[in-house]
């Protein structure tokens, strides 16, 4: 054989070893539609007490998993202090409340996600992701104050054997800029708390920055991806555009060996709820075009794009409102919080705009979340 001959062959030997190789590494993390992701998590919104009934309404619609939202304040971004207040805070924000409602969880079988959250007491256009200090020194003091109430919460946790710890939220500025600080909170609060620990990291930039998942036990985003900038997207254009998201998550996730899990991801019942799915619902926007359909086509898109990734662990709706002891339904319980509304914007003579609700509970979006979690 010419020596050209057997440089082709060789040549064409290699592509062959080249494609099999990367066909066995495509096999590895092909979508596997028997897998179901362990994680189907609510965010529960904390109210003034709760109930037996509460836990058989998370089990109606197939949830496994709860997350509770504790906040530390701060009274600006640059503050270097967190305040942990329990005696002002909402009941089920308390630490009262928190072990209470993980008592109730744990009777029912669900599973619960302690995951505090910090307040700027006057924003000022600023928020979580915005908190910096602006010398050494206050880095110190707010790394030593955030740690003091994280640890605090860690002990909590512990307590109540609650099984999985979020240990920050959307602080984008402080992980960008001090890692290691943050690896030495983790520390902290291994040695007083033993199950699960992650973070949840923004969807924008943050997630793909972090530089210490693998001190932790998997990768938390918060999924607020921007996926159309059209209102009333096709569910088709919003599978695609979930694509190139997924890849970049993806990549994180082989990149750490872990997986992945949104702390939060919901939309609102509005025409545009596909273009910045992270914004609030004003109640005095009139602008604003009600859409339920478009709601529901985002959790189908949502559903359709990430559930049978083998890298993907689950997702916590945002919001999940719970009808206390006092009301037995979800119609009974909206129309009160509905009154009170009007009542509040009548008092203040505010004009309301049309009820937006950024929860999937009072509209066709609920049997989607049904037909996925169970």
């Amino acid at each position: 054989m010419s020596a050209a001959k057997i440089i082709s062959f060789t040549i064409a030997i290699l592509a062959l070893l080249f494609v099999a190789l990367s066909f066995d590494s495509d096999q590895e993390y092909m979508s596997d539609t028997s897998r179901i992701p362990s994680m189907k998590g609510l965010c529960f919104v904390a109210g003034d007490s709760i109930a037996a009934h509460n836990m058989e309404q998370v089990l109606a619609v197939g949830a496994n998993w709860i997350s509770q939202t504790p906040f530390g304040w701060m009274n600006d971004h640059d503050s270097p202090e967190v305040v942990l207040n329990n005696k002002r805070a909402w009941w089920g924000e308390t630490d009262h409340g928190i072990a209470h409602t993980t008592e109730h969880a744990q009777e029912a079988g669900v599973k619960t996600m302690l995951k505090p959250h910090i307040w700027l007491r006057r924003s000022e256009d600023k928020w979580r992701s915005d908190i910096a200090m602006n010398s050494p020194e206050e880095w110190d003091a707010w790394f030593e104050s955030y740690e003091q109430w994280i640890v605090h919460y860690a002990r909590l946790a512990e307590q109540q054997d609650i099984e999985s710890l979020c240990i920050g939220t959307e602080l984008y500025q402080t992980t960008l800029q001090h890692p290691d600080k943050w690896r030495k909170v983790i520390q902290k609060i291994r040695e007083v708390y033993k199950g699960e620990v992650t973070y949840a990291a923004n969807w924008y930039k943050e997630f793909e920055a972090i530089a210490f998942w693998n001190d932790l036990d998997y990768i938390g985003v918060q999924g607020y991806f921007p996926l159309s900038s059209s209102e009333n997207p096709s569910k088709a254009a919003l599978v695609k555009s979930w694509q190139k998201h997924k890849r970049k998550l993806e990549r994180i996730a082989k990149k750490y060996d872990k997986k992945i899990v949104f702390t939060e991801i919901g939309y609102k019942n509005t025409a545009d709820s596909a273009r910045e799915p992270w914004t609030w619902p004003q109640d005095l926007d009139h602008s604003v075009n009600v859409s339920n359909a478009t709601q529901q086509v985002c959790y189908e898109a949502m559903f359709e794009a990430l559930w049978h990734e083998p890298w993907f662990d689950g997702l916590f709706i945002w919001k999940w409102f719970h009808t206390t002891h006092a009301y037995k339904s979800y119609e009974e319980f909206f129309e009160a919080r509905s009154e009170r509304r009007k009542e509040r914007a009548k008092r203040r003579g505010w004009d309301l705009g049309p009820q937006v609700y950024f929860t999937p509970q009072r509209t066709e979006a609920m049997e989607v979340l049904k037909e996925w979690y169970r």
